[in-house]
Order: C-alpha cells, then sequence, then structure tokens
C-alpha cells in the first residue's frame, strides 16, 4: 500500500495523513507469469495499480491474432477503463508478462473511497489525463513516424519496457511483425 501512497502524493496534493484508510478499499493479488487479470468478453469490473511486474492489455482480432494496445508496468493502472466504468463486458484482455503483483479495486469500492475521501479525485483526474495524452500522442506519432522512426521514439520514452517485454508483443504494439522488429533492431544495435 506504501508504493500506491507515495504515487498518490507524489501526483497530487494530497497529504499522506489524509490516506491512512486507503488500503481498506483494496485488495492485494498476485498473478503468474501468462496469468489473465482480465479476459475479453467477461464483465469487467475491477481496475489494478501495478505494484510489481509488467502486463499487457490485448483484443483478438477477427483472424484470431492477438492485438496488443498497451503495457503497464510499476505505478502504471491498467483495465479495460470503459467497461470498468460502467460495469460492462471488457472488450480487453489483461495477461501478466511476468510475475505480478498488484493492488485491485472495484467499481463500487473506488465509489465508496471517492465519497469518503474526495480528495483522491484530483490524484485519479490527473492519472488518467496523463495517460489519454499519451494515447493521443500514440495515435499520432503512428500517422507520422516511418516504422523505424516510432520504434526509435518509443525505445527512448520506455527503454524499461523493452528489456521487460518479449519482442512478439512488443512488434503488435507496434504494428510490425515480430521478423521486422528484429530487422530494425539489428540495425539500430549495430
Amino acid at each position: 500500500m506504501q508504493q500506491l501512497i507515495a504515487h498518490i502524493v507524489k501526483n497530487s496534493s494530497i497529504k499522506p495523513e489524509k490516506l491512512h484508510s486507503i488500503g481498506d478499499f483494496f485488495e492485494a493479488r498476485r498473478f503468474k507469469k501468462k496469468e489473465l487479470l482480465l479476459q475479453e468478453g467477461q464483465r469487467c469490473h475491477e481496475k489494478f495499480f501495478i505494484v510489481k511486474g509488467c502486463v499487457h492489455l490485448f483484443y483478438l482480432r477477427q483472424n484470431g491474432v492477438e492485438q496488443t494496445i498497451d503495457f503497464a508496468m510499476e505505478n502504471w493502472w491498467a483495465s479495460d477503463f470503459m467497461a470498468f466504468q460502467d460495469g460492462s463486458i471488457a472488450k480487453f484482455s489483461i495477461r501478466a508478462i511476468e510475475a505480478t503483483e498488484v493492488l485491485a479495486i472495484s467499481a463500487s469500492q473506488q465509489r465508496e473511497m471517492l465519497a469518503a475521501m474526495p480528495e483522491l479525485n484530483e490524484y485519479f483526474h490527473l492519472v488518467f489525463q496523463r495517460a489519454y495524452a499519451a494515447a493521443q500522442m500514440r495515435v499520432r506519432m503512428t500517422y507520422e513516424l516511418s516504422k523505424e522512426d516510432l520504434y526509435q521514439d518509443f525505445s527512448r520514452k520506455y527503454p524499461a519496457f523493452l528489456q521487460r517485454v518479449p519482442q512478439y508483443l512488443m512488434a503488435s504494439f507496434l504494428g510490425f511483425t515480430p521478423e521486422y522488429l528484429s530487422e530494425i533492431r539489428k540495425k539500430f544495435a549495430s
């Protein structure tokens, strides 16, 4: 819980002493490598604060291939946020890339927490505003940059992911084949 509290304090004006009861609203969970936190087609009632580990958000394309659309690691949030918002059917799955520890909160628990500590609205607003801005930039970069430049931009901004995410998932996320990503990595390694 200390990691989440530190993240809240770092990203908002909330004082740590205001957060003494925050743990009452979360459930700590562990997931093994390749274990699903959320499965597409099931109702989404939770979102996850990543304490330790790395996950990817994906959906199954019509051709049966998994399409990775996002990653999350320590101090990031992960969920199918649209489905979480209204408790509807998830359009995305979340899988642990490595052994992962999370703090899970249900939509009802979040409503209770925000009613008890309305100051947390500032934190969630800031965190998700940044996440949405990053998603907008990713869409722009996808349209504007060459594939090589897209890879370089991602590797500059998120070097930790390159160390922890398997190449086939990175290729899926960037819209490449694994073979093409391998060629780009070789080109920039030399």
